[in-house]
């Protein structure tokens, strides 16, 4: 049975009674955790459900790497946990490795297994994977937005004292920390969220190539990241350089974003939704939201279909039109004839019937006069 924890806020006046189970069913309960990651999962999915023809990216196809990639991040994200773990709980007990319900799972892990193993099936099922990252960097924007939340109640991933308004005070906190904490569930989700409203801005006005927000997705949740996991507590640490582990993994991205920034700034490989101007250059159309709604799928900004492509100049077009409208009147001449046809072989017949032309007496009687000769020579013979 979890512990019902009581938080307060002090110098705001708020004070909270957090029970971890939000239900229970028999003997199996469900924690809040789950149930507010789960939450977070379903909005990032149907995100990326409602933006996908937007970025140029098949729904279907898409579905199929969002199901290995939610898989690939649930087992990335209990493997960094347990590899940066401490202590030798996991070395002693291998199978509670498993006990994920038991928590342990750390985020960077859960992003760089999903990432792994939905762009692997992204590129199987033949989907441009720059722009899929990009549909996976809002996804991930507003699952973390929403997931830090699990983090509350279950009163962890807290940081040092504060004397900050809002400085948070539980059972968990006053077992490390005397007065008030950080709450830094609140600051990481609050900075995804600001994320996620910059970012999905950006796509939409001024993307100007496939990639480009999943590379300002990892420079803005690195700089984040790296401020907050300064507060916390409860940091996992590498075990040879005794620094924080996502600290460093945090500020590696931050350069590695800025170095492929800049290395793409005149970049203009656009597939969906992004800059008009880009858009334009790449011969991509935002057709009208109500043009959208008419085929029974629901997208946020509309379709997107390719300009088509006009091949030769004003002239060769109209030729063309005049050949076609030739080749339509030959056919209809052609037509016009094969119906004629029968009727003239009806009345030729009725007449071949009554009458013998002059040609043909001519033939017959040829044909009678090379007869008689030949039937002479017979009788001569049988004499």
């Amino acid at each position: 049975m979890y512990q019902v924890h009581t938080v307060e806020f002090p110098k705001m006046g708020l004070d909270f009674n957090i029970n971890p189970t939000a239900f229970s069913i028999g003997g199996f309960t469900i924690q809040w955790y789950g149930v507010i990651i789960a939450m977070g999962f379903l909005l990032a999915f149907l995100y990326l459900m409602f933006s996908c023809r937007k970025f140029n990216v098949d729904q279907d196809r898409l579905i199929d790497a969002v199901i290995v990639g939610m898989i690939g991040g649930i087992i990335g994200a209990r493997l960094y946990y347990v590899i940066f773990y401490p202590g030798d709980q996991y070395v002693k007990d291998p199978l509670s490795i498993l006990y994920i319900w038991n928590g342990g799972l750390a985020i960077y892990g859960g992003i760089i297994g999903g990432l792994l193993c939905g762009a692997l099936m992204a590129k199987l099922r033949g989907l441009k994977i720059a722009a899929v990252l990009d549909l996976a960097a809002l996804g991930f924007l507003i699952g973390q937005t929403v997931g830090r939340w699990g983090n509350y109640v279950n009163q962890e991933a807290f940081g040092t004292a504060t004397d900050l308004p809002w400085g948070m005070i539980s059972d968990r906190t006053r077992l490390i920390v005397d007065g008030p904490v950080h709450p830094c569930f609140l600051y990481e989700s609050l900075w995804c969220l600001v994320g996620f409203g910059l970012l999905h801005l950006f796509a939409t006005k001024l993307r100007r190539y496939d990639g480009q927000v999943f590379l300002l997705y990892l420079m803005w949740y690195g700089l984040g990241r790296f401020w907050i996991e300064g507060l916390r507590t409860d940091s996992l640490i590498a075990p040879v350089l005794n620094l924080r582990v996502s600290q460093l993994l945090a500020a590696a991205t931050v350069l590695i974003a800025l170095a492929f920034l800049a290395i793409f700034r005149n970049k203009t490989s656009l597939t969906g939704i992004g800059s008009p101007k880009v858009m334009a250059l790449n011969g991509i159309t935002l057709a009208a939201a109500e043009g959208a709604a008419d085929d029974g799928k629901s997208t946020i900004f509309g379709d997107i279909t390719p300009k088509p492509e006009l091949e030769g100049s004003e002239e060769t077009l109209e030729e063309e039109k005049t050949e076609e409208v030739l080749s339509e009147d030959i056919q209809s001449q052609a037509s016009a004839e094969d119906a004629a046809a029968p009727e003239e072989a009806d009345s030729a017949e009725e007449t071949g019937s009554n009458e013998t032309t002059p040609q043909e007496a001519g033939k017959a009687t040829e044909i009678i006069t090379e007869e008689a000769p030949a039937q002479e020579s017979a009788d001569t013979h049988e004499e």
